[in-house]
């Protein structure tokens, strides 16, 4: 009776280490920590971006995400907590730093997609040809290309907003 025990509690311990192992790659992935943007970049602002992309920049400019600023009472402008959401980039050197930063006020292009400058100047040389397949993709290699799950939620998280630390002002009317 004690041999069989022994083999019974084996086999579980065996399949358990089995079936965490065979899970692992697929979580690693699942919780793979996103790729840093290409180093050396500076903001630019939306408006850089819309010599390129004006559909989507037109379509940003209707979105609230262009007025996140904007929805700030003035007493807030200032405050870390909100600018952090509420701007672009600030708290990084090229960021939002005061008011004066016109161009990064707001969640801008670059709040998902990282610092533009290297993007942009890369865009710009290649001209408005159509680009080849090399050349598309280093475009999209000089720019930051989030998983939708890691930006979104650096903002759009409950705890960004706990109704007890929201301003009554800002609280959502029930």
């Amino acid at each position: 009776m004690f041999a069989g025990t022994v083999v019974a509690l084996t086999s579980v311990v065996l399949i358990g280490a089995l079936m965490t192992m065979s899970s692992a790659p697929a979580q690693a992935m699942a919780e793979a920590d996103e790729p840093a943007p290409p180093a050396d970049q500076e903001y630019t602002g939306a408006k850089e971006c819309a010599s390129c992309h004006f559909k989507q920049f037109m379509s940003w400019k209707k979105d609230k995400h262009s007025q996140t600023f904007d929805l700030l009472p003035a007493k807030y402008q200032k405050d870390a907590k909100c600018l952090k959401c509420h701007t672009t980039g600030y708290g990084e050197p090229t960021g939002y730093k005061e008011e004066a930063d016109a161009a990064l006020k707001g969640t801008t292009c670059e709040a998902c997609h990282g610092p533009g400058s290297k993007h942009g100047e890369i865009c710009k040389a290649f001209g408005k040809e159509k680009l080849n397949e090399a050349q598309e993709k280093e475009a999209r290699d000089s720019i930051w290309m989030m998983l939708p799950k890691n930006v979104c939620v650096t903002c759009h998280t409950l705890k960004a907003h706990k109704e007890s630390e929201t301003p009554k002002e800002l609280q959502t009317k029930k």
